[in-house]
C-alpha cells in the first residue's frame, strides 16, 4: 500500500538532474549515492522522501533489526547466521523500503552500533545494539547538512556505503551486518564545503537552484496549495504516474546487470575523464554504472554515447579541478563537445569498435539530445 501525505516524486517541478541522480541510484545503489548541493527551499528533502515512497516493498527476515534479505544468505548478519545454525525458523515479512534520517550530532556509536562487552565476557553472548547503518540497510540514508558533520562520521558512512557491510570490533570481539543503502547527502555550500577527498566518495553530485520562470513558480504554488488542502486526494491524482515510475525502476533493477557495453564505450569514458584530468579512477566506474542504469531505466539493452554524456553530467561536477574560492562547475556545452570529439576520434579496439560517422555529420550526442 502506498504511503499518503508524502509529496509525489512525479509532481516535483523541474530539478531534472536531481531527480535523475536519485532514480539512477534507486536502479543501482552501487553507484555510490548522490550529493545534492543548493540553497534552501529547492525540494531536496522532498525529493528524497518521495523517492523512498516509490521504491518497492522488500522481503526481510522478520525479527532481524538489519532487514536481512532471506534470498541472500551470503549477506546475512552474524545474528541471522547464528539463528540459522541453531535451527531457528526464519519467518519472512514484506516491508516498505525505509528512509532513515541521520540524527544531528550523531556519535560514532550511534551510527555504527555498539557491542556489549560485559555480556560477552560474563555470559559468552555476542550482544549488538544496532545503529543507524543497521536501520538504513536496503533503504535510503538521508544526511542533511552533510558538510557540517564531523569528517570521521562522514568517512564511516561512505566506507559502509562502498563496502555494503558494517563491521564493529571491540576488545577482540567483532560483529558484522549488511549495510547496503542509497546514501543521499544535502548541503548548502554557503555554510561550508566538504573536503575534496570526501566529495570524490559520493558517486554523483548535482547543484540545485530555485526555479526562475514565472510559469514554473506558479505551477509549484498551485500544486503545493492543492497538496496542503487535500494530500490524500492529491496523491491519488498522481498515483498512476507514481506507479508507472515505480514499476519502471523495479524493472530496471532486474535488468541493469545485463546491460551491454563495448570496449569502445570504455575508451570513451576513460578518454573523457582523462581530458578533465580527474584524479583516481572512481569517476570512470561511476560513469559506467550510471550509464548502464540509465539504459536499463529507458528499456535499452546496451549503453550509447548519450548515456555516457548524461552519466558524466552527474559524475564529474564535484571532481573537476577548480581554482581556489571558485565553485565546482561543469560546462555542459564543453562536455558535449568533448564526448563528440572522442566519439569521432580513432580507436584501435578491435571488431566491436567500428566507426560509423562521416565528415561533417551532425554531432551524435547533440542530435540525440535534441530529439
Amino acid at each position: 500500500m502506498r504511503r499518503f501525505k508524502i509529496y509525489p516524486f512525479t509532481a516535483i517541478v523541474g530539478q531534472e538532474l536531481m531527480k535523475r541522480a536519485l532514480v539512477l541510484n534507486a536502479v543501482n545503489p552501487g553507484i555510490g549515492g548522490v550529493l545534492i548541493r543548493g540553497e534552501r527551499g529547492t525540494a531536496k528533502s522532498t525529493a528524497v522522501r518521495a523517492l523512498a515512497a516509490l521504491l518497492p516493498e522488500i522481503e526481510v527476515i522478520t525479527e532481524s533489526p538489519f532487514h536481512d534479505d532471506p534470498n541472500r544468505p551470503d549477506e546475512w548478519s552474524d545474528l541471522v547466521r547464528d539463528w540459522h545454525e541453531q535451527g531457528r525458523e526464519l519467518t519472512i515479512t514484506m516491508r516498505q523500503t525505509k528512509m532513515i534520517d541521520l540524527p544531528v550530532g550523531a556519535t560514532e556509536d550511534r551510527v555504527v552500533g555498539t557491542l556489549d562487552i560485559e555480556k560477552a565476557i560474563q555470559h559468552g553472548e555476542k550482544h549488538f545494539e544496532a545503529g543507524v547503518l543497521a536501520a538504513a540497510n536496503r533503504g535510503i540514508l538521508y544526511v542533511d547538512e552533510v558538510n557540517l558533520l564531523d569528517d570521521h562520521i562522514v568517512d564511516l558512512l561512505l566506507d559502509s556505503a562502498a563496502m555494503g557491510v558494517n563491521i564493529v570490533e571491540r576488545e577482540g570481539i567483532s560483529f558484522m551486518h549488511p549495510a547496503k543503502f542509497i546514501l543521499v547527502g544535502t548541503m548548502n555550500p554557503e555554510e561550508g564545503e566538504l573536503r575534496p577527498q570526501l566529495l570524490d566518495r559520493f558517486g554523483l553530485a548535482v547543484e540545485v537552484r530555485g526555479l526562475k520562470s514565472t510559469r514554473d513558480r506558479l505551477t509549484i504554488l498551485e500544486r503545493h496549495i492543492e497538496f496542503d488542502n487535500d494530500p490524500d486526494g492529491f496523491y491519488e491524482e498522481w498515483m498512476p504516474r507514481e506507479n508507472a515510475l515505480s514499476d519502471k525502476i523495479q524493472h530496471a533493477r532486474e535488468v541493469v546487470d545485463q546491460v551491454a557495453y563495448s570496449r569502445r564505450d570504455l575508451f570513451t569514458i576513460a578518454s573523457l575523464t582523462s581530458s578533465y584530468e580527474i584524479d583516481g579512477h572512481r569517476a570512470d566506474l561511476v560513469i559506467l554504472k550510471a550509464a548502464r542504469a540509465l539504459a536499463a531505466f529507458e528499456g535499452r539493452a546496451r549503453i550509447d554515447d548519450v548515456d555516457i554524456f548524461r552519466a558524466a553530467e552527474l559524475a564529474l561536477p564535484h571532481r573537476v579541478k577548480r581554482d581556489p574560492f571558485s565553485e565546482a562547475t561543469l560546462d555542459i556545452t564543453d562536455l558535449q563537445d568533448r564526448v563528440d570529439n572522442i566519439v569521432h576520434s580513432e580507436f584501435d579496439g578491435g571488431a566491436d569498435a567500428e566507426m560509423n560517422d562521416e565528415e561533417g555529420e551532425e554531432s551524435p550526442v547533440k542530435k540525440k539530445l535534441s530529439r
